[in-house]
């Protein structure tokens, strides 16, 4: 087959023509539903028309709409903005289309279920498809138009896009070389947090093989109610009733503007009176336990033995906060009593937790140990308790990893925050100077390490170290040299028991 041919592929909906790009066949910009504007806004996503003739697939597509990231992480986290409206879309990198027996891997982007795009350069999949994985990364809904909940109804329509996305692959996936019996769905955030809302749903059975999730578990969805007084204080920000029929009316523009708003307020004055559960995660529009799209919180129907043939991989970086602490410098403003307020709100013994995590730690400032504990109550131990849950169920194989590689940005305060692992998982460090975390002089090794257990993982669900069990917790530390350790920060650990 000659090039040019290789290059064109037929799916469900009509052909496309890709590029090849070091060695690999790459299609970008492939609808997998139709776009979610007019009479589908506020909707189930939908089939998308078929097309006649060849469609282009050699660029990203259209973006979902999305606000800016507030100053500085618009620098840290840059993102491309692609105007469009068919921005239910997908991206897939693949060695061969030759035969349908190549392990596939979904990526959903993170960004707080308001922000992000499959079309970031760190997310680029052809090192996975270089070791022979089909790498796929998604468009979903976010924000208003995928979160929103009002009086007269809401949608989890940003989960139903990734549902959605999972169908499409596994209709599609083997004419791209994948198997489609052997998906894994992968995600960083509230990638990850979709990830193990995805574990917990009835209609995603038979649509993944495994899951991995970076920095983020089965704790953060939200209730009606909650998503209620969000959507209830959109529509007046905005002059509107509270339905979604005057919502949807609102223009674009005006609509992010007002979710900037929301989210400004949710950091500025996080009132449980105000804002529920949405106080405590900062996340104004996030999946909602509905009794329908998503019957109960993730954690809480795994326990129950959703998904529990499927392997999972989880784990946290050592210092997620800092990323949201250390760029603006509000590291250096939490005081004692806010560090004691904290920890006494998370249900600790507050004396006996700080005494525990300033012996880990000499020297460090309060905003240290507040950064600490806001990582294991936000990530840490809700990543463990996953880990827990899942191994007590007969089925899928469970691991462990812990990323501890620190980056030297902000005079080496940043250390290993969150999203810090992505470039390393991805082996895109290549990519790092559009991806300032990680820079300068990220290495390579430990790219090669970690890539390859994920590879590994995906192609077999088995990473390259023993599971993980309440009697070892063994975890594999990433670092320049990553090592298993059975436990690690096991003191920090046992002050959240009965409390995360």
């Amino acid at each position: 087959m000659d090039t040019l041919q290789s290059n064109i592929v037929q799916t469900r909906q009509g052909a496309v023509s890709g590029t090849t790009e070091n060695g690999s066949l790459v299609f970008k910009g492939i609808p997998y539903a139709a776009p979610p504007f007019g009479p589908n806004r506020f909707q189930p996503p939908r089939p998308h028309e078929p097309w006649q003739g060849v469609r282009d697939a050699s660029q990203y597509g259209p973006t979902v709409p999305k606000p800016p990231y507030f100053p500085p992480f618009d620098t840290l986290l840059p993102e491309p903005v692609i105007p469009g409206e068919d921005c239910l879309n997908l991206n897939i990198w693949t060695p061969s289309t030759a035969s349908a027996t190549l392990p596939v891997l979904v990526w959903i982007h993170g960004g707080a279920f308001a922000n992000g795009t499959g079309a970031i350069d760190i997310y680029e999949g052809g090192k996975f498809a270089r070791d022979g994985v089909v790498c796929v990364t998604i468009n979903y809904r976010l924000g208003a138009d995928g979160f929103l909940f009002v009086e007269d109804g809401g949608g989890n329509w940003g989960i139903l896009d990734q549902v959605a996305a999972l169908e499409w692959v596994r209709d599609n996936i083997a004419a791209f070389g994948g198997d489609a019996s052997n998906v894994t769905i992968a995600g960083e955030s509230a990638g990850a947090f979709s990830v193990t809302t995805l574990l917990s749903l009835p209609q995603t059975q038979g649509l993944f093989r495994r899951a991995i999730c970076q920095s983020g578990a089965g704790h953060h969805v939200i209730s009606p109610a909650s998503a209620k007084l969000v959507g209830g204080y959109l529509a007046e920000l905005l002059h509107v009733p509270p339905t979604l029929e005057a919502i949807g009316a609102v223009p674009y523009e005006q609509l992010l503007a007002a979710q900037v708003q929301v989210s400004g307020e949710v950091f500025g004055n996080p009132d449980p009176a105000k804002w529920g559960e949405v106080a405590a995660n900062l996340m104004p529009f996030e999946p909602v336990v509905d009794g329908t799209t998503i019957p109960a919180r993730p954690i809480e129907a795994i326990q129950a033995g959703a998904s529990r043939d499927v392997d999972i991989l989880v784990g946290t970086n050592t210092g997620e906060e800092r990323l949201f602490l250390v760029p603006n410098g509000a590291i250096d403003y939490l005081s004692e009593p806010i560090l004691a307020g904290t920890a006494a709100a998370y249900g600790l013994d507050v004396e006996k937790a700080l005494a525990a995590y300033r012996e880990a730690r000499p020297g460090a400032s309060s905003g240290d140990i507040m950064e600490a504990l806001v990582t294991e109550w936000f990530f840490r131990i809700p990543a463990i308790r996953l880990a827990e849950t899942h191994n007590q169920q007969e089925g899928g194989n469970t691991f462990m990893y812990l990323f501890d590689w620190q980056s030297r940005r902000f005079n080496g305060r940043l250390g290993a925050c969150h999203a810090l692992e992505i470039g390393f998982s991805f082996d895109t460090l290549d990519k790092a100077d559009n991806f300032p975390l990680t820079v300068p002089n990220p290495p390579q090794e430990l790219a090669d390490t970690m890539h390859a257990a994920w590879v590994a993982f995906a192609r077999t669900g088995q990473p390259g170290w023993p599971q993980y069990d309440t009697t070892t917790r063994a975890t594999m530390v990433f670092n320049t040299v990553s090592t298993v350790v059975n436990d690690p920060k096991g003191a920090e650990r046992a002050l959240w028991e009965g409390r995360r």
